[in-house]
């Protein structure tokens, strides 16, 4: 392996890790709590909703990265990607509110498994599905 090869490494995984985290601090700017404070109290719910999100869009990025040569093209795509899962988000969040009555935000605040559970998995299939069409 060359040292151009190992230096190009370090600056993707650190681009990837660095807009991974502003993502994911986004995320957590349109939610009704705090999520680090959460997880901090101990509240399960919170937690498992967080790292599914933060499996989706990791594995957004890493099939970005890998399907691209050039990072700022790879950088792009993921946050479009990011967008576009918050959208579906609050709209599957807004039909299951009037169709089913889950408030999943509200249910997972409460420490409710089964709301962050379902509410993470949403992420984790739209991932999949995005990162399908890239």
């Amino acid at each position: 392996m060359h040292l151009m090869n190992v230096i190009a490494m370090f600056v993707w995984t650190g681009a990837g890790a660095l807009l991974l985290f502003v993502l994911m601090w986004i995320d957590s700017l349109f939610t009704k709590y705090k999520d680090l404070a959460e997880i901090k109290n101990g509240n399960t719910a919170v937690a498992t909703r967080f790292i599914l999100k933060m499996f989706a869009q990791g594995y957004i990025l890493s099939q970005s990265i890998a399907k691209s040569n050039d990072l700022w093209q790879a950088l792009l795509v993921s946050v479009i990607s990011f967008v576009i899962l918050f959208i579906l988000e609050k709209l599957v969040e807004w039909f299951l509110k009037k169709t089913a009555g889950l408030h999943l935000e509200e249910e997972t605040h409460l420490g409710k498994v089964s709301a962050a559970l379902f509410s993470g998995s949403l992420h984790v299939v739209g991932a999949l599905i995005l990162a399908s069409c890239f």
